[in-house]
């Protein structure tokens, strides 16, 4: 494996002195695009937050401070980005607003209807099953509840389907594609923005009042 594609690679689970080069690039390379997508959040107070895919923290870190008095919990696959967004949220953690931990969407540890909302930046690319993972997701939502897909391809851009040649496990999803996997869950309202230069796209999905 060369040096670029084991670079790249990293962006599924970083681990390493690749792994840390990574995480910085992330943290600064996405900022557009998570203020782009958070700009479509609707107009609500919720008080438990989920962030899959945490990375180095810096979305997190976002939401906290849209959101002030609720309570984070970011989850990432790779110990790294644990330990990473430890230290960018600390305050934040020592305050008792926020815990991150080793976690997989496919297999949340959380008892069901436990947050408002969940988001995921970056990151559904390697979840192999959507359907399992988005099913999980409906689960610990509370009914009402959004989660929040924010994605720099739509599954059509040519620039981002190479990368699935360079990053093993990748999979760029369309709109079309993940809009169906999320009603197949469950969720009742689906829709999709789509940036009007870039090739980014945001989902937003709710779960069913009941």
């Amino acid at each position: 494996m060369n040096l670029i594609k084991k670079f790249f690679s990293q962006t599924r689970r970083p681990e390493g002195f690749l792994g840390k080069l990574m995480l910085i690039s992330m943290n600064s390379g996405h900022s557009k695009m998570a203020e782009w997508g958070m700009s479509y959040l609707p107009d609500f107070i919720p008080h438990q937050l989920l962030e899959m895919g945490c990375g180095a923290g810096a979305n997190a870190k976002r939401l906290m401070n849209r959101y002030p008095g609720a309570h984070m919990t970011a989850i990432d696959i790779s110990p790294l980005s644990v330990s990473k967004t430890e230290k960018y949220n600390r305050r934040m953690v020592e305050a008792g607003y926020c815990t991150v931990s080793l976690g997989n969407a496919a297999h949340l540890e959380f008892e069901d209807e436990s947050f408002d909302l969940a988001t995921a930046f970056e990151t559904i690319y390697f979840w192999g099953s959507l359907e399992q993972s988005f099913a999980e997701i409906y689960r610990v939502l509370k009914n009402g509840g959004y989660f929040m897909i924010c994605n720099e391809s739509d599954g059509l851009d040519q620039t981002s389907l190479a990368f699935e040649k360079i990053i093993d496990g990748m999979k760029n999803h369309t709109a079309e594609e993940i809009e169906a996997a999320l009603k197949s869950a469950g969720f009742a309202e689906v829709k999709t923005e789509h940036h009007p230069s870039k090739p980014w796209i945001t989902v937003l999905a709710k779960k069913k009042d009941l």
